[in-house]
């Protein structure tokens, strides 16, 4: 993961913005500023952060259009900041490209620990992988060794060390890219460290109270209690996921509902080798 402790702070209301600006100065980070949607935009291109907090309510666009706007561009952790506590707040957060969602008033040490745990998870560039057992003799994925990820024709192939493969869906963690069917699949950190779970898993099922873990970025089976709401997390995030790979649920080729259980990767013909 990038060493460089970035941030940009995109909120309105002057006094809330002042307290992230210390609060995350204190928690090491070199913190940039902004009071409305078009700045926030705009400082998150210049200063490439790590970390992204956003006020749902700005007075050019919402904190929805902020994150969508940026997740054209970056890979940075995104916390939306807002008053609503209502659950469909917190999804269309998720569904824009949030990686979390608080709720104000919020205690900062929470924040904190938030942040804190999504800096441990594996992100663009980085080669670690999530805290999941080898995947059994008999799972549908392949790791492969070398070659080269594919990019435009006028770009020169990166190389990679691995990669992971299933039936025609491509994961390289050193490049935090996605490829399905030969297309680059746009996805957020935490949507790729879900997939790298579930692919790493094989025909393991992970439930959702495992999978929560990982995204706090504590081993699976800890033990540590998941809400309700953390749980629905889970399952917004694999929605989107879902979605941006054009994968069926109803008839999955690659993520699975176990129903009552969890998910795990989908087996077909072409999965044994």
């Amino acid at each position: 993961m990038d060493d460089r402790r970035v941030a940009v702070v995109v909120e309105d209301d002057d006094d809330i913005r002042g307290l992230m600006v210390a609060l995350l100065g204190q928690s090491g980070f070199e913190v940039h500023e902004a009071s409305n949607g078009t700045d926030g935009v705009r400082a998150v291109r210049d200063y490439d952060p790590i970390l992204v907090t956003v006020d749902l309510g700005l007075p050019d666009f919402d904190g929805y259009e902020v994150t969508r706007q940026v997740r054209q561009f970056t890979d940075a952790y995104v916390v939306m900041l807002t008053a609503r506590g209502e659950e469909i707040d917190t999804l269309l957060g998720l569904d824009a490209g949030a990686d979390d969602y608080l709720t104000k008033p919020f205690r900062p040490r929470v924040l904190r620990a938030r942040i804190e745990a999504m800096l441990r998870r594996p992100r663009g560039g980085s080669t670690a992988a999530p805290a999941v057992p080898a995947p059994p003799t008999n799972a549908p994925v392949r790791e492969n060794s070398g070659g080269a990820v594919p990019t435009a024709s006028n770009e020169k192939p990166v190389q990679i060390d691995r990669h992971l493969s299933l039936d025609g869906l491509e994961l390289y963690p050193t490049v935090h890219q996605v490829v399905a069917e030969g297309r680059e699949v746009p996805v957020t950190p935490t949507e790729f460290l879900l997939l790298e779970t579930l692919m790493l898993s094989g025909r393991v099922v992970r439930s959702k109270a495992e999978l929560s873990r990982v995204i706090r970025g504590d081993a699976p089976d800890n033990g540590t209690f998941v809400s309700l709401a953390d749980e629905r997390t889970v399952e917004v995030h694999l929605g989107n996921l879902r979605r941006k790979l054009k994968d069926d649920p109803k008839t999955p080729r690659w993520v699975q509902t176990v129903r009552g259980v969890g998910y795990r990767m989908a087996s077909s013909p072409q999965d044994v080798r």
